[in-house]
């Protein structure tokens, strides 16, 4: 195993920059033009924000205006009218489309001036501005309605149209509710009022997601993409391999392990299947894998990230704010669920190697562990610096800065980390532009929440659902999985996230279950759909490496990482396991749950020192639930540590055995041997 390819890998990987693109290619025109205000708008967005980290936010409104501002900008230049994007030319020899695309220009420039017109209406005088809240003039309402308009377009080319029509249903229904029946039916909301609370007040477009991705989530988007540009990802996935590679089925545990660690700098599933399974999903095969399930494995190991403590990708800030605790409360709650979400794929890898024979790689085949980690353990120290600010009481939005400066000089300790002048500006670049479709979502999520405050009916959905799911927690519990997977497939997981906690989270919260469960479980149900069929964008990104068919993938992914479907679900009726209640509950808690989705990946997976048959795969899986989910049973009256012993006895049963079995089959072979 040659380490030629990965480098190559990551040569392409960190060469991934519009500057660099620019600097290589000196040719000047319109679309190098478009290329280089991109660039110049990122870099100086980024810069604005460490400015602001450092010295100080300007006026609460002005800095999510200007940030917003810059972000529709950019947002209009990457995703153009009547073109794929920036790259095609406005005109082309003897194009017939010529005309429509010169139309589509004209309107991405009159929607700039738009973005800039309305960021410039409001900072010139933004006191008196702020002083019209309730009694707007002609202009205000006029302008406010300008930028709904544009939101929802900018939505629409970064985000998708699901969240577009999403918006539109709840303006709509804002501003005509009369019109509508059972429980949507209401007073309208007049449209000064209805701007008012949209434009000009902190509950709609400017509200807390605005809030959170302006202070928080780009700083610490720049962080990942710094330390991703450093090196880290191929440090990560070295140590991985170096790790787990000479175990059985060795490969896939180290996609597994390299995509957790990957998780602390990247919220992206499709760009940590890009990033890692470009490597892993080879090597799996190679060494017997079939190929949907080298698939599966690195899409739900990269889809992990986004739950993956400490940078859990956008949604887990906001979470933070609407809870009112800090973001380090938010990523310790989220440590054993997402521990007990990788045991489960780390599980199934190792059956599925028993299963079919697969070898351990030779370790001399493998990088050396003391060697790696010479060459990178420096980059680590970067996050132990974040976490510690973190720990010791700073914002989210300090803790982030120091890290990336922190992170900044130590890439300068070991030469195959040091980066240049264009390796920072590009990374700056890579951070700003794949925060803009967040950025986008979250201010049209600003509408879904302004418009549900408006005109009341978050509160009135919350009572109908309760009623319509009969005041039992586990239908209510499966409407919102059914709700957060469907949106999940044409939303990103923030926007989904912020969607369901607004209109079903407090229902949940309503009928008992804990604030952190509730808004923890509609977090999960916004990120699963990454590995959900049939929209399932990471089996289908590590399909396409593997050469398997998408579909096939998909399906074997919702197998693999049935952890993140069910785990929701034991912490809402288990809530120790998000350290909610003594610790000794919570490590005892732990400790079940790991048991129990041991036991279920044995009886997904059909195979524990041998085939299993279908009936004791059923008795492993009534044992698994009865260890995992023992507050389910409180109802009749029996204790759960009945019912975790039960189900424990049974697995021991089990255990003993298979165990016993094996070594008859040993004997009998070695007797049967000359």
């Amino acid at each position: 195993m040659t380490d030629k390819p990965q480098q190559l890998q990551y040569k392409e990987i960190r060469e991934h920059s519009v500057l660099e693109a620019i600097l290589r290619d000196r040719r000047w025109n319109l679309v190098t033009a478009i290329a280089l205000s991109i660039t110049i708008l990122s870099i100086a967005l980024a810069l604005y924000h460490l400015f602001a980290a450092a010295f100080g936010a300007p006026q609460a409104r002005a800095f999510r205006g200007t940030h917003l501002a810059v972000m529709f900008v950019i947002a209009i230049l990457l995703n153009p009218l009547f073109r794929a994007t920036w790259h095609d030319p406005l005109l082309q020899p003897g194009g017939s489309g010529n005309g429509k695309r010169m139309i589509g220009f004209a309107v991405d420039m009159a929607l700039i001036a738009v973005s800039l017109f309305i960021q410039s209406y409001t900072l010139y005088d933004i006191d008196e501005f702020q002083g019209r809240v309730g009694d707007l003039s002609d202009w205000d309402i006029g302008v406010g309605a300008m930028m709904i308009v544009l939101v929802l377009e900018a939505t629409r080319r970064a985000v998708g149209w699901t969240m577009v029509a999403l918006g539109l249903f709840f303006i709509a229904h804002s501003l005509y509710a009369n019109y509508f029946f059972g429980i949507l039916y209401g007073p309208p909301t007049a449209f000064d009022r209805y701007i008012d609370v949209l434009f000009l007040q902190t509950e709609g477009i400017y509200g807390v997601p605005i809030f959170v991705v302006s202070t928080y989530i780009l700083l610490f988007i720049l962080f990942g993409a710094i330390l991703l540009r450093s090196g880290a990802g191929r440090f990560f996935i070295d140590f991985a391999v170096a790790l787990t590679g000479h175990r059985t089925g060795g490969p896939a545990k180290a996609a597994v392990v390299a995509s957790a660690f990957m998780g602390t700098i990247s919220g992206s599933a499709v760009a940590n299947v890009v990033t890692t399974g470009s490597f892993t999903i080879p090597m799996m095969k190679n060494l017997g894998y079939r190929a949907k399930f080298a698939a599966a494995v690195e899409a739900c190991a990269s889809s992990g990230g986004q739950i993956t403590p400490p940078i859990m990708g956008a949604a887990a800030f906001i979470m933070a704010e609407f809870l009112q605790v800090s973001y380090l409360w938010v990523i310790v709650a989220a440590i054993i669920p997402a521990a007990l979400y990788f045991a489960t794929v780390y599980f199934m890898v190792h059956l599925e190697a028993e299963k079919y024979g697969i070898e351990r790689i030779e370790k001399d085949r493998l990088p050396q562990i003391l060697e790696v980690l010479g060459r990178g353990w420096h980059l680590l120290l970067s996050l132990i610096v974040l976490i510690v600010f973190l720990a010791i009481g700073f914002t989210p939005m300090m803790a982030a800065f120091w890290a990336i400066i922190t992170l900044t000089l130590l890439t300068f300790v070991n030469k195959s980390t040091r980066m240049s002048a264009v390796d920072l500006f590009a990374a700056l670049e890579a951070g700003v532009r794949s925060t803009v479709p967040v950025t986008i979502a979250c201010a049209c999520a600003g509408i879904i929440i302004g418009s549900i405050f408006v005109s009341g009916f978050g509160l009135k959905f919350t009572h109908s659902v309760i009623s319509l799911a009969g005041g039992s927690l586990m239908i209510l519990l499966i409407l919102t999985a059914i709700a957060g997977i469907i949106l999940g497939m044409g939303m990103t997981t923030t926007a989904v996230y912020i969607t369901v906690a607004a209109l079903i989270v407090p229902a949940l919260v309503d009928i008992g279950v804990t604030k952190v469960a509730a808004h923890m479980f509609a977090f999960y149900y916004g990120v699963v759909s990454s590995i959900t069929p049939p929209v399932a964008l990471a089996p289908f990104g590590a399909a396409a490496i593997a050469g398997s068919p998408p579909m096939a993938t998909a399906l074997e992914s919702a197998r693999v990482g049935v952890a993140k479907y069910l785990v929701p679900f034991i912490f809402v009726y288990n809530p120790s396991l998000l350290f909610e209640g003594p610790v000794w509950l919570t490590v005892y808690s732990a400790i079940a749950a790991l048991v129990g989705v041991w036991a279920l990946s044995l009886a997904l997976e059909g195979w524990y020192k041998g085939p299993l048959k279908m009936p004791l795969r059923l008795a492993i899986g009534t044992a698994a639930i009865a260890v995992m989910f023992p507050p389910l049973l409180h109802p009749i009256g029996i204790s759960a540590f009945v019912f975790n012993g039960a189900g424990a006895i049974v697995l021991v049963l089990i255990y003993i055995s298979k165990r016993q079995a094996g070594r008859r089959r040993k004997l009998a072979a070695g007797k049967a041997a000359p």
